[in-house]
């Protein structure tokens, strides 16, 4: 097993993809855009645009996913990114290959997730902000290296995108590149066939957007999934990268 393997774990409605954008513009990196999604379509039956067009196109079996991830670094490269969602990592997988990758968790204010969130699933569950789960592989992680692992935060990025990615590549101790802050405009082999349904912005983008805050209003209904998912992101931003 050669080359290095870098877990960008984030839940729904992140900058999960500018930032893989920003990591496959590097000269010794290549991508693997969302490993574990077709077998979570495959395997919850979620009703997510081209659900079976994913599955048909892409490896729906964890078991076979998995030795593909702790394979030698695709292209000759030195670094494989993986950009993982937390809500597909489900409880039947087994989790030995986390102890062999590095973590990085990408987080995002529930109070900015949740408005566009509430576009896709109008009444969503505390589970849908990926947050316990994020919560959940961070723990283990941090239980089984001693040591917290990094956090940033997708507000921190697009107010600094170079001083936040500078220290990231410290904390990951890869070099940082130039490269990481623009990109060429339109698709890329490495993305997934789900990039026509959810890319169309990002398929536009040379560069991270300036944060933009939001001041939505979120509804009463949804007040205890904010205030229950408020509390697992302080949890993680409490050990995110500082600017």
């Amino acid at each position: 097993m050669t080359g290095r393997r870098i877990a960008m774990w984030s839940g729904p409605m992140n900058i999960a993809t500018p930032l893989m954008r920003s990591f496959g513009n590097r000269p010794d990196t290549t991508v693997w855009d969302e490993p574990l999604y077709a077998y979570f379509l495959l395997a919850t039956g979620a009703a997510h645009p081209g659900a079976a067009e994913i599955i048909r196109s892409h490896e729906s079996d964890w078991r076979k996913v998995v030795p593909r991830i702790l394979a030698d670094v695709p292209n000759g490269k030195a670094i494989h990114y993986l950009k993982l969602t937390s809500t597909h990592m489900l409880a039947e997988v087994d989790r030995g290959w986390l102890d062999q990758v590095t973590h990085v968790f990408l987080i995002r204010s529930p109070r900015e997730v949740l408005p566009s969130l509430t576009l896709v699933l109008p009444r969503p569950h505390l589970q849908d902000t990926g947050l316990p789960q994020l919560v959940d592989i961070f723990l283990h992680v941090w239980q089984k290296t001693g040591r917290p692992p990094a956090v940033i935060d997708s507000k921190d990025v697009l107010l600094d995108p170079p001083g936040v990615l500078r220290r990231l590549c410290e904390a990951l101790e890869i070099p940082f590149s130039e490269a990481m802050l623009s990109w060429p405009a339109g698709p890329r082999p490495t993305d997934g066939v789900w990039a026509k349904h959810w890319y169309q912005h990002v398929l536009k983008s040379t560069t991270f957007e300036p944060y933009r805050p939001r001041h939505d209003t979120i509804p009463e209904s949804l007040n205890s999934v904010l205030y229950k998912a408020d509390e697992l992101y302080h949890q993680l931003r409490g050990h995110r990268l500082e600017k």
